[in-house]
């Protein structure tokens, strides 16, 4: 196509530090309403799948030899992937996304957005508002109604929990210029681990489907092998972001191990939906035990993802600079909710969180949190 490489695709690409040049083999295929929102949602979608997909195509040519295929995208089958939980069943019935204590209430001067999904956060929301462990919605509300919404937030988060005051259209309760969409830095001496010179044939239960949110075209090289099969992928996240993007690496042939603690249990609902490809396991990194099994996954592992705040996971080792002080040319991806600097870094957060906090819900629901749910 001679139509200029898309805005968004070109932003996120340059951002991962990738070839110029390989942009022009990126091309669309239209769909219309797929993803309807005030901001560009449908844009953002498709250029984080093309850019995903473009980055698949470019490893699978340099494991095999051959030259970068043209990528071609699908925005139907992008925007079908970004709503993937209205579209699961489990045993005929839809999963639950939201708690009943998870949602926007009206406080005395505002909005405040709440996460308690988890049985521990909720537990702490309702003993930072004095209320009984047995309240319901109707108890939150009352007790939300006569505060204000900073108020509210501050004090749920020194119990541990999670509400954040609800931004207004266009301003943002923490800041957000400057900050990079992407932050890499090179830790140490040690060169990535080798990978083999070609990629090894999808095996047992990590292969899968090639088509949907990623193109076959391209991303699959006319030998039928994907190309990140062999890849051996260490997955320590929670809840969306972090499990979508091992997902996506499952997809591509990665052989993925999900890891979560016993003490913590994930939802069940959002397991399924985010697992497809994976391993799974729990482990206690508290234990002598769970330590020494996750240092032994550890030295056979070519990534390492987590998606817990910043710090949360240091006294177990697993800090991007311990980690490769241990396993040299360990590749470690990190994913948060509010940066990695700053008053709010060391927070919990969770994706709804973060759009109600920088004016992204508020924009969505025209001025009015309630209509969005």
């Amino acid at each position: 196509s001679d139509a200029p490489p898309d805005a968004a695709t070109t932003h996120a690409w340059t951002a991962l530090g990738g070839d110029p040049a390989l942009l022009e083999r990126v091309a669309y295929r239209p769909v219309s309403g797929g993803l309807p929102a005030r901001l560009p949602v449908a844009e953002l979608a498709r250029a984080t799948v093309g850019v995903c997909s473009l980055a698949a195509a470019e490893l699978g040519a340099r494991r095999s030899g051959g030259a970068v295929p043209a990528v071609r995208v699908d925005e139907g089958a992008v925007a079908t992937a970004f709503v993937s939980e209205r579209h699961l069943r489990i045993d005929g019935r839809k999963p639950t996304n939201f708690a009943p204590l998870s949602g926007f209430w009206r406080a005395a001067d505002g909005w405040v957005r709440t996460h308690a999904n988890y049985p521990h956060h909720r537990a702490r929301l309702l003993t930072a508002l004095g209320l009984p462990a047995h309240s319901g919605p109707d108890d939150l509300a009352a007790a939300l109604a006569g505060r204000p919404a900073r108020a509210v937030q501050e004090t749920v988060y020194a119990a541990g929990g999670l509400a954040v005051a609800v931004a207004r259209p266009g301003e943002s309760e923490i800041p957000l210029a400057g900050l990079p969409l992407i932050e890499s830095r090179r830790i140490g001496e040690g060169a990535a681990r080798p990978l083999p010179e070609t990629p090894l044939p999808a095996h047992g239960p990590m292969s899968g489907p090639t088509s949907g949110v990623l193109p076959t075209s391209g991303v699959l090289p006319a030998s039928g092998v994907l190309p990140a099969s062999g890849v051996r992928v260490l997955d320590l996240t929670r809840v969306i972001a972090g499990p979508v993007a091992t997902r996506t690496l499952a997809l591509l042939g990665a052989d993925v191990l999900r890891v979560d603690s016993p003490r913590l249990p994930e939802d069940p609902d959002a397991h399924a939906d985010t697992g497809f490809g994976k391993r799974s396991t729990a482990l206690d990194l508290a234990a002598p035990e769970g330590r020494r099994t996750v240092e032994a996954l550890l030295a056979d592992a070519d990534v390492v993802i987590t998606g817990y705040r910043p710090g949360a996971l240091d006294r177990f080792g697993l800090a991007p600079d311990a980690l490769l002080e241990r396993h040299p040319g360990l590749i470690v991806a990190q994913l948060c909710a509010w940066g990695w600097s700053g008053p709010w870094a060391g927070r919990r957060g969770f994706d709804s969180l973060v759009q109600a906090a920088t004016g992204i819900a508020a924009i969505e629901a025209d001025a009015d949190p309630d209509a969005g749910g």
